[in-house]
């Protein structure tokens, strides 16, 4: 048999040989060639239930006595966590003897000065702290804004002067 010089090789036979040598070389492993393995985790997190409440000032202004009943209205902003219940309710004041119907600011006179806190607008919906009188919702996510009413009812013949109240708005969830 007659060796030829490569160059002289029958053109098919090349590309066999060479065909062959790389399909060997791509079922041979190679030195450090890197194995792989798969698993799966799991990630998860609880969400607590959460709701937050910002309540602004109520104002009435300059009350006079003689005039009709002052009205005035103030918000209260509560976000809450998505699908979760709220109850938000605002409490007597600081007035000493106050109750959630009977408000009074305390000022210039001892006997203060009564004003009222509705949930409607019609000012006929007490707003307190217990149920029926709080006000219900459903977190969302979003803020979301509670208009309260306020009412200083007509014929309040007190000593001039400041007058004030402190609040308290709950929310429960």
């Amino acid at each position: 048999m007659k060796l030829r010089h490569p160059s002289q090789a029958k053109p098919s036979l090349v590309r066999l040989a060479m065909a062959g040598l790389a399909a060997g070389s791509l079922a041979l492993p190679l030195a450090g060639q890197a194995a792989t393995q798969t698993d799966d985790f799991t990630v998860s997190a609880n969400v607590t239930a959460t709701c937050t409440i910002t309540a602004a000032d109520l104002s009435f202004g300059d009350y006079n006595p003689s005039s009709a009943d002052m009205d005035s209205t103030s918000t209260i902003s509560v976000q809450g966590t998505n699908g979760d219940g709220y109850n938000v309710g605002l409490n007597a004041g600081a007035f000493s003897g106050a109750t959630v119907t009977t408000r009074r600011m305390t000022g210039t006179d001892a006997a203060g000065l009564s004003y009222a806190l509705y949930s409607d607008s019609t000012r006929t919906a007490n707003w307190g702290d217990t149920a029926p009188d709080t006000v219900s919702g459903t977190g969302n996510g979003s803020s979301q804004t509670l208009t309260v009413y306020g009412r200083i009812p007509a014929g309040q013949w007190v000593q001039s002067g400041a007058y004030s109240d402190t609040i308290t708005a709950t929310i429960t969830y």
